[in-house]
């Protein structure tokens, strides 16, 4: 599904991603772990097609189709969803309003009809149920006033509704207790089917205590040094990341 081909990226005159290779296939889940500075956020904001950073070799592939000259509107209409480490609230738009709109627009660039009001409606319930969603919480601005909780858990509704052929978690985790991260890892596993692949990024074996990967990769300095199961994820809380940087040394 995603293929990465020796990927090499740089913001201003500083290379950060130097010769990325990753295969995920549909049906798998694969964590991405490392320290602060390491490239993880800027490898999934370039996979969704952030314009800052500069991609100076290498190429991204979704089911075959090189994404190169895709803007980050088009990744998104072709299946690619990313969850933002820091949502932006979006005053005066409500959740469900927004979802609408973001359904459509997909829809139209696929040649669609509009969804109808009363299949829209359905979705929308069906999804806030499987998620535990109050329903008055969808009348709401965007993640105006929402809590870290209340943001993430509505950045795993829009990934519900959107359905993407692949979802990149970027530090998820991030600022949540222990009740708000069981509900979007939840979230997440239900989700989860053989047409789509999740890529998750984090710092903390935390969240792979709900979410189980199925490849856990070490990012350090810009390149994937050491992949393995789920469990290289435990012995990264065990040892930290200096181990693995003593065996590069070695």
């Amino acid at each position: 599904m995603l293929s990465i081909k020796n990927l090499h990226a740089t913001i201003g005159d500083k290379e950060i991603l130097k010769g990325i290779n990753l295969e995920v296939k549909a049906g798998e889940v694969h964590a991405i772990m490392g320290p602060n500075g390491a490239g993880k956020s800027t490898l999934a904001s370039i996979i969704a097609g952030n314009e800052n950073y500069e991609v100076t070799d290498g190429a991204i592939f979704l089911d075959g189709e090189d994404l190169s000259d895709l803007a980050p509107e088009e990744r998104a209409h072709k299946g690619v969803f990313l969850s933002f480490q820091y949502p932006v609230e979006i005053p005066g738009v409500s959740v469900t309003n927004f979802m609408r709109t973001a359904i459509n627009e997909t829809r139209k660039a696929q040649g669609l009809e509009e969804m109808p009001a009363n299949q829209m409606l359905k979705v929308i319930r069906e999804k806030s149920e499987l998620l535990e969603i109050d329903r008055k919480f969808l009348s709401r601005s965007l993640n105006e006033g929402f809590s870290g909780g209340e943001k993430k858990r509505n950045e795993i509704f829009q990934m519900a509704m959107l359905e993407p052929k692949l979802a990149i978690l970027d530090e998820t985790d991030s600022g949540l207790d222990i009740d708000a991260l069981r509900i979007v890892a939840n979230g997440v596993n239900k989700l989860k089917s053989d047409k789509n692949a999740v890529v998750v990024i984090t710092h903390y074996q935390r969240l792979l205590d709900y979410i189980v990967p199925d490849f856990v990769h070490v990012l350090l300095d810009g390149k994937i040094v050491k992949s393995g199961n789920a469990s290289l994820a435990l012995e990264l809380e065990e040892k930290g990341y200096d181990w693995i940087k003593q065996e590069q040394e070695a």
